[in-house]
């Protein structure tokens, strides 16, 4: 046998032993031949590129023009001269080489420079497509200055506009044309290793109501943050909007309306839809994955506890404007459903450690809220003296749900409610991340 046939029968060999390791799902890409640097690869994020098959029998990691549009590995300029060579980009960037921190100095001069945040809000989202690693850079770096800029108060607006500056999608959409197949659509999502989803079906948006399918705004903000400043990383992360229609007539009559033109679903089609997405998620991503429903209300909780939202006490961690936004809206809707003042409602309600004594000293929305009581130093000395069936996080300060917290509102209620369980498990979650991140 001569020597180059022998070396084609040692490549085809080999060629057989890659083919029957990716049969049995294993890994034949070596994990330092990737894409590195920037923001550090704590999870090994760079190996997501061995999915990209070109033949039955190579591999490809992405490179070259590829690579430059992938959002996950693209460095733009911050890419090294070994990175360029080893990666095909020569040529296809400027020749000078960029650290990070130089980019975001440049970027942070251009946001800086828009006067309508608006503007910032899509600059920053434009990034976000293009080069992940940097905003999330820019975004831990400068967290006080755009954190009201990629959430509240510029993603209400962000939300109402959503269909005119809409460009790629940035989360997954489940309607009602998808009752019966939402398994096959959640498989429709490139990344597998999913950890937390925050679902909206844009019913009620901050304080602007409904705003249907242009509600996905809000979870990919969430999400967003959840990453910046819990430490989740963002492959593990899915935004979702369910769309089932929108009672928002001026959403309807606008021709960049991105959604179902139909009146929102109720009652049996909207709560089936509902039940398909939560098994085909647990089936999806299995029994861990944490699920926050957002903006869905208080009410679906009530069809597994029974009773009415007036059976219960509630408690906010937090009583700015969101907190007494919300604490409205549930008194609203007590006094809808009995027939009793909005006024006698609110009692059921308690903001934070808002006591009468200190009702002078409020702010005018607060002081509605202020009840006989009193003070209270802590959540946790909140929770024993008051005995709330519902506790609800509306602030900022973090490592605040703690164990002794949750034991409390356990210890108090037999059965905690679904939305209660999630809000607790995530708050802890990020709390103990941004311990450690500390």
């Amino acid at each position: 046998m001569s020597r180059t046939q022998i070396k084609l029968l040692k490549r085809m060999q080999k060629m057989d032993s890659s083919l029957k390791r990716m049969k049995d799902g294993e890994s034949i890409i070596d994990p330092k031949s990737t894409v590195g640097g920037g923001v550090g690869d704590v999870y090994g994020e760079d190996r997501a590129t061995e999915d990209q098959l070109v033949t039955p029998w190579t591999v490809s990691v992405a490179s070259g023009y590829t690579l430059l549009r992938d959002p996950h590995h693209n460095k733009g300029v911050a890419f090294t001269e070994r990175e360029r060579d080893s990666h095909y980009l020569r040529g296809l960037l400027p020749p000078a080489v960029s650290t990070q921190e130089l980019q975001v100095k440049k970027l942070m001069q251009s946001i800086r420079s828009y006067d309508i945040p608006l503007q910032k809000y899509v600059a920053m989202m434009d990034l976000q497509e293009r080069n992940e690693r940097l905003f999330y850079k820019l975004l831990i770096d400068n967290v006080e200055e755009l954190l009201p800029i990629v959430y509240t108060p510029t993603v209400g607006e962000a939300c109402q506009k959503y269909g005119s500056i809409f460009k790629r999608p940035q989360g997954l959409y489940i309607s009602l044309k998808e009752k019966g197949k939402i398994l096959e659509v959640l498989k429709n999502w490139p990344e597998r290793s999913i950890q937390v989803i925050v679902a909206t079906d844009g019913e009620r948006i901050l304080g602007l109501g409904d705003l249907g399918c242009q509600g996905m705004g809000i979870p990919v903000g969430k999400l967003a943050l959840y990453t910046a400043l819990g430490g989740v990383r963002p492959s593990a992360c899915l935004p979702i909007t369910i769309d089932v229609g929108t009672n928002n007539q001026k959403l309807l009559d606008d021709e960049f309306y991105i959604g179902l033109r139909q009146k929102r679903a109720t009652g049996k089609e909207y709560y089936d839809l509902l039940e398909e997405f939560m098994f085909a998620v647990k089936q999806n991503y299995g029994e861990k994955v944490l699920v926050q429903n957002h903006s869905f209300g208080l009410v679906a909780s009530l069809k597994l506890l029974g009773g009415s939202l007036a059976d219960h006490t509630f408690l906010f961690f937090g009583a700015g404007e969101a907190g007494t936004g919300i604490a409205e809206l549930i008194a609203l809707e007590i006094s809808t459903k009995t027939n009793i003042p909005v006024e006698e409602a609110r009692k059921r309600i308690w903001l934070g450690l808002i006591v009468s004594s200190r009702k002078e000293s409020l702010q005018h929305f607060k002081k509605p809220w202020a009840h006989e009581h009193e003070p209270l130093s802590t959540l946790l000395d909140a929770v024993k003296a008051i005995k709330p069936s519902v506790l609800i996080g509306t602030s900022g300060v973090g490592q605040t749900f703690t164990k002794d917290v949750v034991e409390a509102m356990a210890a108090i209620n037999e059965v905690l409610s679904l939305s209660l369980s999630l809000s607790l498990s995530l708050s802890l979650s990020l709390s103990l991340t941004h311990a450690h991140a500390r």
